[in-house]
């Protein structure tokens, strides 16, 4: 068991090298394949990629809901200063709604269709509190109420199927919230939700990050998403961190070809495009069969410029800048040519 807890004093949550693999009739699937990464309290980290770059899977890992025989869990997940990798299971269940919560991507199949919001709001709040269930109700309403869903007195005996889908996702985080954690992940949590709700939960969990000091993880595969919302970003691909930095710089000063694809497919609204959007050519690799060398070398238009080092060898983790760190075998004249003349001309 994993006792000495890393050099990071101002980290709440530190994770380090941790690898998620999963035995199946297939083969070993390499979900999440050494990634690490520091959050403070108080502050927003965005994990951004495509669908299938392990991002979820990091999240659940985070939360210990892999435990089952076909999952190869390794590293280190600091809590506070609590090991979690390594630690019991029940004491992993006592953090999980207490300490830590999560927002799932689909809140009509993450609750149960059979009990009513309130009813499961209740249940997660008094698992965790020695409280009467008319304090626990009581508890419900204030935070039906808080996220804004009317009439809390009266939707708290309605049933998940009842909600519209923006509801639904603000009866989940009442339910994320209702023991006050301290981290907060949220998994692509305005999904299927119209860009007027999307900028409500958005709000939404800013404010309620800004009341309750919640150090907050934000996934998706929409770079807009969390344009404004997170502090730093961790971009993955293919099971790996390919880039991290605070969201400025990464969004103003990318470093990897990845990263430029995905600025390149997003639309801006603050200036005017004449040409199409250029989104990032080819699909995601199988995680069973991830390409050699750098993953994603056969997307990369610019694998060609280092020498075949590309297809032969995984690139590390490098601090380009400070603070900022990508994971790329261009050299600095090649990346700050391409970026200055053929990149940031087009975003």
């Amino acid at each position: 068991m994993l006792t000495a807890r890393p050099d990071t004093a101002e980290a709440f949550l530190a994770v380090r090298d941790l690898k998620i693999h999963f035995d199946t009739d297939d083969g070993l699937v390499r979900s999440v394949d050494g990634i690490s990464f520091d959050l403070q309290r108080g502050r927003t980290l965005g994990i951004v990629g495509e669908s299938g770059s392990g991002k979820s899977v990091t999240s659940l890992g985070i939360m210990g809901l892999h435990r089952t025989a076909k999952a190869r869990i390794s590293g280190e997940v600091w809590l506070d200063g609590e090991e979690l990798i390594g630690a019991d299971p029940d004491r992993v269940r006592r953090l999980r709604g207490m300490k830590m919560a999560m927002i799932f991507q689909d809140p009509l199949s993450a609750m149960h269709p059979y009990y009513t919001v309130g009813a499961q709001i209740v249940e997660a709040c008094r698992v965790h509190q020695d409280v009467s269930k008319q304090v626990a109700r009581k508890r419900a309403i204030e935070m039906l109420d808080r996220v804004g869903i009317p009439e809390p007195h009266q939707r708290v005996a309605d049933y998940p199927h009842q909600f519209s889908g923006g509801m639904r996702q603000r009866a989940m985080i009442a339910m994320a919230l209702v023991n006050n954690p301290e981290l907060l992940i949220a998994d692509e949590p305005t999904t299927a939700l119209d860009v007027t709700v999307q900028a409500q939960i958005l709000d939404l969990i800013r404010d309620l990050q800004k009341e309750f000091g919640s150090a907050v993880i934000m996934i998706t595969h929409d770079l807009g998403v969390v344009a404004e919302l997170a502090d730093d970003l961790l971009v993955m691909y293919a099971g790996r961190c390919v880039e991290r930095g605070t969201a400025e710089k990464v969004f103003t000063e990318p470093q990897h070809p990845y990263t430029w694809g995905l600025l390149g497919s997003m639309p801006r609204m603050d200036r005017e495009r004449t040409e199409r959007l250029n989104p990032v050519k080819g699909a995601p690799p199988s995680l069973i069969n991830v390409p050699s060398g750098c993953a994603f070398h056969p997307r990369c238009p610019y694998a060609g410029l280092n020498g075949g080092s590309s297809e032969t060898i995984v690139p590390e983790l490098r601090e380009t800048a400070a603070g900022h760190w990508s994971a790329c075998h261009l050299g600095e004249q090649d990346r700050d040519r391409i970026w200055t003349e053929e990149i940031a001309p087009k975003l």
